[in-house]
């Protein structure tokens, strides 16, 4: 005698496959019965007021604001237009570890910490000196370079 190979699982997926599909079907039907009753749903005609939003009700205009054309900037700011930033920061070694030659430096200003390699070191550093250094974009992220004693 053959066993089936219906197992419990399998019928139960059927019975939720088929338990979701009659549930889709009933909720397509109430909102078609839904249109029907009340005539089209949803807002007819969007607005956009004086903030940005879409409302359903025109926006006042005593609230518009008119702009002139020489206004309006459409670039970036130029590099001449920003204020010119100090490349050289000052922190403290948190870990440095002179048998692998790496280690991590603590930013004083912003509490941010950075990878340091052997190479780029100018003077030999241990934990907890007060160091100045540069940045430099590495694979991993900002690495401190040129990392000097102070």
């Amino acid at each position: 005698m053959a066993k089936s190979q219906q197992t419990f699982s399998k019928s139960e997926k059927e019975k939720k496959r088929l338990k979701k599909r009659e549930d889709k079907r009933k909720k397509m039907e109430a909102r078609k019965a839904d249109k029907e009753a009340n005539g089209a749903s949803g807002i007819q005609f969007a607005y956009v007021d004086h903030n940005g939003n879409l409302v359903d009700t025109p926006p006042d205009p005593t609230l518009k604001v008119e702009y002139e054309i020489e206004d309006i900037q459409i670039s970036t700011t130029k590099k001449e237009d920003l204020p010119e930033e100090d490349p050289v920061r000052k922190g403290k070694v948190n870990f440095f570890d002179s048998s692998k030659g790496f280690g991590f430096i603590i930013d004083s200003e912003n509490g941010e910490k950075y990878f340091t390699h052997v190479s780029g070191l100018i003077d030999t550093i241990v934990e907890n000196d007060k160091v100045s250094f540069e940045l430099e974009q590495g694979m991993r992220g900002m690495n401190a370079v040129k990392v000097t004693k102070i």
